[in-house]
């Protein structure tokens, strides 16, 4: 059997496409390999109307959603898509056989890339964070620590962002070397400069309670803001020879066309600030471009029939 389109990526990107092109009845499957980024959170927060449910919740109603309206789920991991003709692919995975398809949309995300630092990724997701807009709520009125990592215009940002949630902000550069400047504008903004290098992460009974430097000092904290190192899931976008933009990600149109006809990248893969709610629109918005990609297509085919 040809599907109309193989979704790869079942996170909120990849279902909410497939959602919207089982609705339109094209046939559909989902290949996930069931390792979404936001799994150690317990929590998700600003996607309307499910604002504090579980994010393994929110997939498996996804899931469900995609199922509901005649759209398929394969648990798997894709391993390659090959282009076989103008019009046709190839996704193989590690779920069953090879999968035909007309079109692709690629939704794999990314991983942080963390600082290593003993204690930093056991607590990521719970007393380590790196998105205010996210928890920064749950977490305000606060002692709440930045640490300077691998992403040095992300960290700097980020902490003279995460100063909006409460009065008790640290911020460690880590071996960042902070100019006369940035320690002014840093200052003046409330937040206390403590320099050294980290060492590890304090935490007792699971829970993050202080920063340790190399020197012996503890810095007590209860969450600690960390900006990660982006890094896409895009092995297979460039594995096609889907071209890259100036930074290096896979570039495409406001649709999520890249190069490739046929193939839209959504989501995390292709934009690092996206929030599930507009990783979600953004899977949305592929979709309808490839619905009617599709219906073109058609359209060709049809008139090639009766003439």
């Amino acid at each position: 059997m040809e599907y109309d389109v193989v979704v790869i990526g079942g996170g909120a990107a990849g279902l909410s496409a497939a959602t919207l092109l089982a609705r339109a009845r094209r046939r559909v499957v989902v290949v996930d390999a069931g390792k979404p980024r936001n799994a150690p959170a317990e929590h998700l927060h600003g996607f309307l109307s499910r604002d504090g449910m579980s994010p393994t919740q929110l997939l498996a109603d996804g899931r469900a959603e995609v199922i509901g309206y005649g759209g398929k789920v394969i648990p798997g991991r894709a391993l390659a898509v090959e282009k076989l003709g103008a019009r046709q692919f190839v996704v193989r995975h590690s779920g069953g056989p090879d999968v035909a398809t007309r079109a692709v949309i690629v939704a794999t995300g990314l991983r942080d890339e963390l600082p290593e630092i003993p204690g930093l990724r056991e607590q990521w997701g719970v007393g380590v964070l790196h998105c205010p807009y996210c928890h920064g709520y749950e977490v305000r009125d606060t002692p709440i620590a930045v640490l300077g990592g691998n992403n040095r215009p992300f960290t700097m940002h980020q902490a003279s962002l995460v100063r909006q949630w409460s009065d008790d902000v640290v911020f460690f550069p880590n071996r960042i070397v902070l100019d006369a400047e940035e320690r002014t504008r840093l200052t003046a903004r409330g937040i206390r400069i403590v320099d050294g290098d980290v060492s590890g992460m304090v935490v007792q009974d699971g829970r993050m309670c202080g920063v340790e430097l190399a020197d012996g000092r503890i810095v007590p904290r209860s969450t600690v803001f960390v900006g990660p190192r982006f890094v896409p899931h895009d092995d297979l976008l460039t594995a096609l020879g889907c071209d890259a933009g100036e930074d290096g990600w896979v570039a495409t149109d406001p649709t999520g066309l890249t190069s490739v006809p046929g193939v839209w990248a959504a989501g995390n893969v292709i934009d690092s600030p996206a929030q599930l709610i507009t990783a979600a629109g953004a899977g949305s918005k592929s979709a309808i471009a490839l619905n009617h990609y599709l219906l073109a297509q058609d359209m060709e085919q049809a008139v090639a029939n009766i003439r």
